[in-house]
Parts: C-alpha cells; sequence; structure tokens
C-alpha cells in the first residue's frame, strides 16, 4: 500500500466531518485519497496517524435490508486509531480498529476489538509462539502470514538439527516485517464478531475470506479464501487456505491445512495437512501430528496424555487416518496411511505398519485385531471416492501448497511394500504396547491384495504419463527412492529433503520465499520422479531388469482387467448398502428413496 499518495484533508472537508459528528484531537493526522467524499465518512472517532483510502460513491439511501446497509461503501459509527484503509470499503459500527492496514473493498461492520498491538517490531516485541504436534512446547514454531503447511511441518519436525531451527527462526523473524499480524487483504468481509487481536487475514478480491457471527480470535494467521463463523473460538493458530471454521470449534496452537473443516469440536497442539475433516460433536484432537485426506468421527478422544508422568506424547495419523465413532487412543501412537479404526476404546499404544487396514479392538477376546488391505478388499467404493473427491473439493485459486491427492503414490506403495515383507516373514509384529494377543486376519488375501494394488498404482501412473508409447527405459536408472516425506500434503524424496536442509543450514536458501520456490521446483519435478518410481516398483514386482514391448502389453492387458475389477467392486460394495432392507425400511417406497437419495 503507497502511503506516499495520501494528501492532508482540507479545511473545508475537516469543516464538513465535524459537522457529521466526526472526532479527532489533531485532524493534520487523518489522511486521504483522491477522490475523497467526506460525505460518506459520519459519526466516527478519529486517533492517532489515520489514513482513509478512495471513497468516491455518492451516499445511497436508507438501506432497506441489513446487507444492504453492512456493505454500504463508507465509514460510520467506528473509533479508528493509528490504521489504514483501502479503497472503496464498508466500515461500519467497529466499537475500535487499532493498528491494521486493511485492503481494498473490505467490509467491518458490527465488530467489538480488532486491535493488532505488536506492529512496532522493537527490541522488545516478541510474537506469539505455537506448541504444535507437542504439548510440552519442544516443537514450537512462528506463524507468519505465507506460511504454508509444509513449511510447519519442516520447522516443527527436524528437531535434532539445531542450525536448520535457527536459520528458520531467523528468516521467520525477517519475514514477518514491520506489518506483523495487523493486515486484512482485499475483498474481505468481517462482521458480527467480538475480537480479533494480533491476527492477519489474508484476502483477494477474487479469493475472498469471511469471519463473521460471534468469533474471537488471538495471535494468527487466516488463509486466503477461509470462512469462520458461529461461536469459534482460536488462538496461535496457522489457517491454510479454504479452511471452514464453525459452530463452536475451540482451536489452539494448531495449524490447519486447506481445505479443511473443524466444528463443534476442540483441537490444541496439533499440525494438520489438507483435506481433513473433523465437524462433529465432542471430538477431541491433542498433541497430534495427522497427514491429511482424514476424518475424525463423533466422540472421538485422541490425546489423553496422562499415560505417561508429563504431557510429553504424541500421536502420528498418516494419509488417509480415519478413527471412527467414540475412539479412544493411547498416546503415543502411530498409523500408516489409510489406517481405518472401528468403534471402541484402545487401552494401549498402538503401532500400525499396515496401510489401508482396519483395526478393531476385540474386547470380547480381549485382543487387536488388523486386517491389512481392508480398504481393497472389502471397502473399494470408500478407496474410489477418496481418490476423486479430495481433488473434487480443492476449491484454491492459488494453491500455494502443492497436495498428492491420490491414496495410491510414492508414499504409500513404499508402505505397501514393507507390508509385504512383514508378512512374507511371518514373524509377529508388535503393534500394541501389551501383553495380549495382537491377530493379523486374511494375511494371504491381504498379500493379494497389497500386489493388486501396486500393480494398479503402477501401471495407471505409466498409463497416464505415457497413453500410446513404451515407457522409456531410463526410468529404471538409480536406486529406487523408497523413502518420502509427506511435506503438508506434497510428497517429497528423501535426498530432496535432505537437500532443502542442507541449501537452509547452509544459506544457499536465505528465506521463505525461496523456500517456497524450492518446493515448486521439487513439485515441478514430481511427475517425472513418481514415473520412474512406478517403474521400479513394476521391475521390481515382475522380477525385470527393463520393461520391453511384451511385457509392456501384458501390463496393459493387467491394467485394463484390475480397472474392470475396480469398477466392480466399487459397484458392488455400493450395492449392498442399496440392497440393505434396514437402509430402505424407512421410504415409503422405491420412488421416494430416488427422490430423496438419487440414483
Amino acid at each position: 500500500m503507497d502511503t506516499t499518495a495520501y494528501r492532508p484533508l482540507t479545511q473545508e472537508e475537516v469543516q464538513q466531518l465535524k459537522q457529521q459528528g466526526n472526532r479527532c484531537d489533531d485532524w493534520s493526522q487523518v489522511q486521504v485519497l483522491d477522490p475523497f467524499a467526506p460525505q460518506l465518512v459520519q459519526g466516527n472517532t478519529f486517533v492517532g496517524e489515520v489514513r482513509m483510502g478512495r471513497l468516491d460513491k455518492v451516499p445511497l439511501p436508507v438501506p432497506t435490508t441489513a446487507d444492504a446497509l453492512i456493505h454500504q461503501e463508507g465509514i460510520s459509527d467506528s473509533t479508528l486509531c493509528n490504521c489504514t484503509l483501502g479503497d472503496h470499503c464498508a466500515v461500519h459500527q467497529v466499537r475500535l480498529l487499532v493498528g491494521y492496514r486493511v485492503g481494498d473493498r473490505c467490509t467491518l461492520f458490527n465488530l467489538g476489538e480488532l486491535v493488532a498491538d505488536r506492529r512496532d517490531l522493537s527490541e522488545n516485541w516478541e510474537p506469539a509462539w505455537m506448541e504444535v504436534m507437542n504439548e510440552c512446547g519442544g516443537r514450537r514454531i512462528l506463524p507468519f502470514p505465507g506460511m504454508t503447511i509444509g513449511d510447519a511441518l519442516l520447522w516443527a519436525r527436524f528437531r535434532g538439527r539445531p542450525q536448520l531451527m535457527q536459520r528458520l527462526e531467523a528468516m521467520t523473524r525477517e519475514q514477518l516485517g514491520s506489518t506483523a499480524y495487523a493486515t486484512i487483504g482485499n475483498g474481505a468481509t468481517l462482521c458480527h464478531t467480538q475480537q480479533i487481536r494480533n491476527v492477519a487475514v489474508l484476502s483477494e478480491a477474487d479469493d475472498p475470506t469471511t469471519i463473521e457471527a460471534c468469533v474471537a480470535l488471538q495471535d494468527g494467521v487466516v488463509g486466503l479464501g477461509c470462512h469462520l463463523s458461529k461461536g469459534v473460538v482460536a488462538e496461535r493458530f496457522l489457517l491454510g487456505e479454504h479452511v471452514h471454521l464453525e459452530f463452536g470449534l475451540r482451536l489452539n496452537d494448531s495449524v490447519v491445512g486447506d481445505n479443511a473443516t473443524l466444528a463443534r469440536c476442540e483441537v490444541g497442539c496439533s499440525l494438520i495437512f489438507p483435506a481433513h475433516e473433523q465437524h462433529h460433536n465432542n471430538s477431541f484432537l491433542i498433541a497430534a501430528l495427522v497427514e491429511g485426506q482424514s476424518n475424525v468421527a463423533a466422540g472421538a478422544t485422541l490425546g489423553s496424555n496422562h499415560n505417561s508422568r508429563t504431557a510429553d506424547n504424541e500421536l502420528v495419523g498418516k494419509r488417509g487416518f480415519w478413527p471412527g465413532l467414540c475412539c479412544s487412543l493411547k498416546h503415543s501412537s502411530r498409523f500408516a496411511s489409510y489406517t481405518l479404526l472401528a468403534k471402541g476404546d484402545y487401552p494401549y499404544e498402538l503401532d500400525i505398519p499396515f496401510p489401508f487396514a482396519l483395526v478393531n479392538n476385540n474386547v470380547a477376546q480381549n485382543q487387536l485385531e488388523v486386517m491389512p488391505a481392508y480398504w481393497w478388499l472389502y471397502n473399494m467404493y470408500a478407496l474410489d471416492r477418496c481418490s476423486r473427491k479430495f481433488a473434487a473439493r480443492d476449491r484454491r485459486r492459488r494453491a500455494l501448497q502443492p497436495v498428492e491427492f491420490s491414496p495410491l503414490a510414492p508414499d504409500t506403495a513404499e508402505e505397501i511394500l514393507s507390508a509385504m515383507a512383514l508378512l512374507r516373514e511371518g514373524r509377529p509384529v508388535a503393534m500394541e504396547h501389551s501383553r495380549r494377543p495382537v491377530v493379523l486376519l486374511k494375511q494371504e488375501q491381504a498379500l493379494s491384495a497389497y500386489e493388486e494394488m501396486l500393480l494398479y498404482f503402477a501401471l495407471g501412473t505409466l498409463r497416464e504419463a505415457y497413453p500410446d508409447q513404451l515407457p522409456p527405459d531410463t526410468l529404471g536408472a538409480g536406486t529406487r527412492q523408497t523413502v518420502w516425506f509427506n511435506v503438508g500434503g506434497q510428497l517429497v524424496a528423501a535426498d530432496d529433503m535432505a537437500s532443502v536442509i542442507a541449501d537452509i543450514e547452509q544459506g544457499r536458501l536465505a528465506s521463505w520465499d525461496e523456500v517456497h520456490a524450492r518446493w515448486q521446483q521439487l513439485w515441478r519435478n514430481y511427475g517425472e520422479q513418481k514415473c520412474r518410481h512406478a517403474y521400479q516398483v513394476l521391475c521390481l514386482l515382475w522380477h525385470l531388469p527393463r520393461i520391453d514391448a511384451e511385457a509392456w502389453q501384458r501390463g496393459k492387458e493387467c491394467y485394463e482387467a484390475l480397472q474392470q475389477k475396480v469398477s466392480e467392486q466399487v459397484r458392488l460394495t455400493r450395492k449392498k448398502d442399496d440392497d440393505n432392507p434396514f437402509r430402505q425400511m424407512t421410504y415409503l417406497d422405491a420412488e421416494e428413496r430416488k427422490g430423496v437419495l438419487g440414483t
């Protein structure tokens, strides 16, 4: 925002503003941009340096609807202190606006306190730290406007590298700059809210953010396109893009990824990746790393740290983490990708290494039961839906954080290969911190299912990239990347992650903007890396050094057969629900059911 274009008020404008009920001890500190229509400024109190952007519309007639009043351009019945307003704003009934820079065409209506009291970065200024993933503060980070979920993971995860931690903190303090948490972006709407203190609200005209209906926020960052409403209370937080918070959510010391929804629940000290759903009553998530594409059902209590002598425990749920109704878990626990937990109280710490598994606490037999590859064997409809819905729900315009949405990708493929090795070894796997039996169900079927999943991933990836040609032999060169980091939803090979960390430590990546550019570069390379990984997995499965034309033809036929199987299993899985007489009995007839549910 260029402040050099502002000019002082004329004597005539000062007189008119006074006549319209405006008050100020020193009118010389009030500046405006041309064109300026003083008739649109009524009943305000100005304190300190106040700058008003362009106001060039004639007063409108008395509004006939509340919405018309809310968005009527002008400034009325408000107290403004040391703040700057953009062009064509609607600021009405704001009890106290202090220290903020408000963007163009913003609406501020019926607000209590909107205060940024840390905009002066003096030696004594200290931003608010967030204690993510762990309640003892050992993974604390500083949020800043523009921080991605991957940035947060980088800082919170690699705590064993003190030089990296020092560089990240220095980069962040430089990034915060003089505006810190004192900005509201273009096109934002803030209405009927009691308190917003030291919160940066990112917004753009074509990707606006809305905060309304009794929200209280302090020390945080609200990302582009977010919607916060209906009694949300949040403190020390970072929201990605298009996050929805509503219906009495309580949030503290947490990062919430893009396209996530939190409502009617309590979340604290957590780092949550994109496409997370937790919108049912009484769910509780504390001290957790949840890697996105996840769902926490009603009544789940994930964060009971009382099994330790201090609150230093953690929970890690990889992509697709899905605890069912009323699940109670004991920290510390870890779950492979797309772990589905059946309803129940799990009395011991868990470490589930089998992806796409169903986990059940069998109380009658007093044993833990794990069915690997359950999703592929019995829940193909849900797996297929997950492969489509997360991408379909992505409403981000800028996508500052790249995300891999497919359930089958290099990270889950490597988890599957490790799980297959465990199944083939046939030795007991320690999955629970107890002495009771742990039973692996349907092991032979799971092995076959896992192999089909790998083929489906590898052949599908290569068919998409090379629809009309044989994949080049060069894809098989080098050693397969067996370790992939989920960096806020973006998959990064271990070698690339090591390079990013080393470049930050050595100063070759000297700012967060440069780190973001590296994340984007790695994302541009990811498609080729994914194909290379798929090619090498296929060679491993087929025991071949390379894929020739004959093998590729067999592979295409195999993939077509797998596609038919998936399609049929998706239909059959859904048909079991449709044919269930208990699901039909609430409807008078088939026509009513069709009218309600569709075909």
